[in-house]
């Protein structure tokens, strides 16, 4: 069996990972730390699904490019939606129904990235 794991960079790696469990539910798996204390690589699981992330050279953020995302399968829409807006994550699609059964919405993280939520499972 093969599992596809998505990475993000992040200028700012600690405070992402802090934001993403706030915003978006993920919980810490593994945190390891260079020599220097900054965050080498890190591990964040939702429910099975696991991101990894890491550190970036620039620290500003970046514009995402809209035509790829990361769909995440949730639950309940509407109340992560609730969650996410309230830890401060831009929504940049409201909670919608769409023509194949699934309940989704989008938002975009503190570095420009760009995360679909739904009910979509296939």
């Amino acid at each position: 069996m093969r599992t596809v794991y998505p990475v993000f960079r992040y200028p700012d790696p600690r405070s992402a990972i802090d934001w993403l469990c706030s915003a978006f539910g993920f919980q810490v798996h593994a945190v390891h730390e260079a020599p220097d204390g900054t965050v080498a690589h890190a591990e964040l699981v939702l429910d099975t699904g696991m991101i990894m992330l890491g550190g970036r050279a620039d620290a500003k953020p970046r514009p995402a490019d809209d035509d790829w995302l990361v769909y995440v399968a949730v639950p309940d829409v509407d109340a992560h939606c609730a969650q996410a807006r309230a830890a401060g994550a831009e929504i940049t699609r409201e909670p919608f129904d769409t023509d194949y059964g699934s309940r989704d919405y989008a938002a975009r993280d503190l570095a420009g990235n760009v995360w679909a939520f739904g009910t979509y499972r296939p």
